[in-house]
């Protein structure tokens, strides 16, 4: 078997959801030219929040770290309906990753790479990617992290 993404989702234990349907009026993903944007993906596991609340009060960075590790997992399930084919997935460009924290919270960065590591552990040089995280006072349904992505297909 050749060696493709979904296989090393599957060594690195994860299989791919069936993505979120948009919770209000918006798409989850838009492609435009070579560019596919998805619309912010929470960090949902098994059909619901897999953790709820601010970094800094209810979580601690590596529970966030793990939030944004699913927010990339349902970044990946969305591509994957978009393209048919994450071997289609050309670059992943760049991460924008909302964390809602405390004030007085500053390892947004830290809980952004649970989502960088993951796209680079599946996806190799072509998972390397722009990003920003940024502190948020709250988020949708009191997610913790809400990531979107910007990614170049072929």
């Amino acid at each position: 078997m050749a060696d493709t993404i979904e296989k090393r989702l599957l060594e690195l234990g994860v299989e791919l959801p069936t993505p979120a349907t948009p919770a209000a009026n918006y798409v989850p993903f838009v492609g435009s030219g070579k560019l596919l944007i998805t619309s912010g993906q929470l960090p949902i596991k098994d059909g619901k929040l897999m953790a709820m609340g601010l970094l800094g009060r209810e979580l601690g960075t590596e529970a966030g770290k793990l939030a944004a590790k699913w927010c990339a997992v349902n970044i990946l399930a969305q591509l994957k309906v978009a393209l048919g084919d994450l071997e289609r997935v050309k670059r992943i460009v760049k991460l924008t990753v909302f964390v809602a924290s405390t004030p007085d919270f500053t390892d947004q960065h830290l809980v952004a790479n649970g989502a960088s590591d993951l796209l680079v552990a599946a996806l190799g040089e072509s998972g390397r990617h722009a990003r920003s995280a940024v502190g948020m006072a709250s988020l949708p349904l009191n997610a913790p992290v809400e990531i979107e992505a910007i990614v170049e297909v072929a």
